[in-house]
């Protein structure tokens, strides 16, 4: 059945839609144009956020940390990102975000996964960023948590969707300079009364589509750390970066 749907509805690049080859189930499902825009994070990276570092080649075991996580007060401990926010991942994440485009998020999922596996730790909680309920009703899902479901399971890890809730709506991020980021996002975030017993303790994975300040991860790691959990990690789909 599987070669039939394959003969009928051939292998298609997820950004633009232009045929491709079919690499089995671990494929990544690019064209030849989209693929050199698809900055995936695979080298030396920031312990703390994700983003992409210089790499020497020296293969060095050093915990690597990144300018702006130097100067930056982060509430979680570390991070990782699949993508540099940008090109072919933004085109990605915004359809997944705003195209309907639900299809997207089980091969995402996947490179999330892989990103994410060095942040994996016995007995960790793995939730999304959640949206306010107003949000969430104009958009009808929510993105994060259609992945973070999925990372959970490759990882073997627990899922819980409402493990944060939004406590009052807030205004959207976008062309607003840092220190507004943060204040928009300030007190936004709280652990869900009916999870605040089982969170105390435990690491947990938070998962996003995007980091830009950090504002919105701060305020859901503070939220975490407040109810008493463990160590917070954070796990998005791409890191947006000064040189993109």
């Amino acid at each position: 059945m599987k070669a039939a749907l394959r003969l009928f509805y051939p292998p298609q690049c997820l950004s633009c839609g232009a045929g491709v080859a079919d690499g089995g189930a671990g494929a990544v499902h690019l064209c030849a144009d989209c693929w050199p825009e698809a900055a995936f994070i695979t080298g030396a990276c920031c312990d703390c956020c994700g983003a992409p570092l210089p790499d020497d080649g020296s293969g060095t075991d050093m915990v690597l940390v990144c300018d702006d996580c130097l100067g930056a007060v982060r509430p979680w401990t570390r991070g990782r990102a699949a993508m540099v926010y940008g090109g072919t991942a933004r085109r990605l994440i915004l359809a997944l975000k705003h195209g309907d485009r639900l299809d997207l998020a089980p091969p995402m999922a996947a490179w999330l996964a892989r990103a994410a596996a060095p942040l994996a730790m016995p007995g960790m909680i793995v939730a999304p960023v959640p949206l306010h309920l107003r949000r969430l009703a104009k958009r009808k899902y929510n993105q994060s948590a259609q992945v973070s479901g999925r990372v959970s399971r490759t990882l073997g890890l627990d899922h819980q969707a409402d493990l944060l809730v939004r406590v009052r709506h807030t205004q959207a991020q976008d062309h607003r300079g840092v220190a507004d980021r943060y204040a928009n996002q300030q007190d936004a975030l709280a652990v869900h009364p009916r999870r605040a017993a089982g969170v105390a303790g435990r690491p947990v994975m938070l998962v996003d589509d995007v980091m830009a300040s950090g504002a919105t991860i701060h305020a859901a790691a503070l939220a975490l750390l407040a109810a008493g959990s463990g160590p917070v990690s954070v796990a998005v789909l791409a890191r947006a970066v000064k040189d993109h």
